[in-house]
């Protein structure tokens, strides 16, 4: 090769890894459960358009999503059951038996605890990712919990219950109840700070918000939110959080600086679990009793559009 060819050559090589280094990165897929379909949504959230439909059991509720993403752990309350989806398969490739009617589903930052709130045994399952085998179902004070969520640091697992006025605190590493919280009635929806030191969750029939504060394991403040708070969501930056209100079809939006709402944004009806994108840009509200998700830019606090998905939306995760 000569010295001119060889010039082109590397040239128009390296104008190509430029290229391909520019070149965005796909975006990322949100997945929602709907209950009485017995299905889970996929949306493309570069379109906001569904791209699929997977079957989840009779009533997919609570799901987590893999740390590989190759797999979706979603609770199948008819069938006290948290149901394994191959997302390359889309087809259920494996079953845990839980207690009765279970619900909320989270997973540990190291990816290797799926945790399942189950309402009628008042307790949290622990299942190893490794064996899908579950390995304690631990007893929590308050009456049919509904949601279990990790901290990012992964030290505290906080579990709420609907039957209840307190948030139960449970050592994660240990897998040992520590301590409870009491807060307003109907405990539901948690959300953490990036670097864990609060904790948010929505009392739904206190319509209010509590600010906790990890380290002492105390209310720092009560925020009064829309009618029926129920949902949790934090932007990455941690500089906002959001609540659904399914009383009023609204979204109320939290500065974390001052804990005041800035905002409140108007969705579909009885808004319920929510989720942010990766880069923090947009949050998606599933709306329970309108079949839809409605997608909101979290810099503007705008609702973007609606989505239509499957009956009885209860949530949405978004890998």
């Amino acid at each position: 090769m000569n010295k001119r060819r060889s010039f082109a050559f590397n040239l128009a090589a390296s104008l190509t890894m430029l290229l391909i280094a520019a070149a965005p990165l796909a975006a990322p897929f949100a997945y929602v459960p709907n209950e009485k379909s017995g299905t889970i949504s996929v949306i493309d959230t570069a379109t906001d358009r569904v791209t699929g439909e997977i079957k989840a059991g009779d009533k997919p509720r609570g799901l987590a999503l893999s740390r590989d993403g190759k797999f979706i752990y979603v609770s199948d309350q008819p069938h006290s059951a948290l149901n394994i989806i191959d997302l390359a398969k889309k087809a259920i490739v494996g079953k845990v038996e839980l207690g009765e009617s279970p619900e909320g589903v989270g997973i540990s930052p190291d990816g290797k605890w799926v945790v399942v709130a189950v309402e009628e045994s008042n307790s949290v399952a622990f299942v190893d990712t490794a064996t899908n085998k579950l390995v304690v179902n631990l007893k929590v004070k308050g009456k049919n919990p509904e949601h279990a969520v990790f901290s990012p640091d992964g030290k505290w697992l906080y579990v709420s219950a609907e039957e209840s006025d307190v948030i139960d605190i449970i050592d994660a590493r240990a897998q040992k109840p520590l301590t409870s919280i009491t807060l307003g009635a109907r405990p539901r929806g948690i959300g953490f700070l990036p670097d864990s030191s609060r904790a948010y969750v929505a009392a739904e029939e206190a319509n209010t918000v509590y600010s906790i504060d990890t380290a002492k394991q105390t209310v720092l403040t009560a925020i009064k939110a829309g009618v029926r708070s129920n949902g949790v969501a934090v932007r990455p930056d941690g500089k906002r959080v959001f609540i659904s209100n399914g009383g009023d079809g609204t979204v109320s939006v939290i500065d974390t600086a001052n804990d005041t709402v800035i905002a409140t944004v108007p969705v579909g009806r009885r808004p319920w679990n929510m989720a942010i994108t990766p880069d923090g840009k947009k949050l998606y509200v599933a709306n329970g009793r309108s079949n839809s998700v409605s997608v909101i830019d979290t810099e503007t606090n705008q609702k973007l559009t609606d989505i239509t998905v499957g009956e009885l939306p209860w949530g949405v995760v978004i890998r």
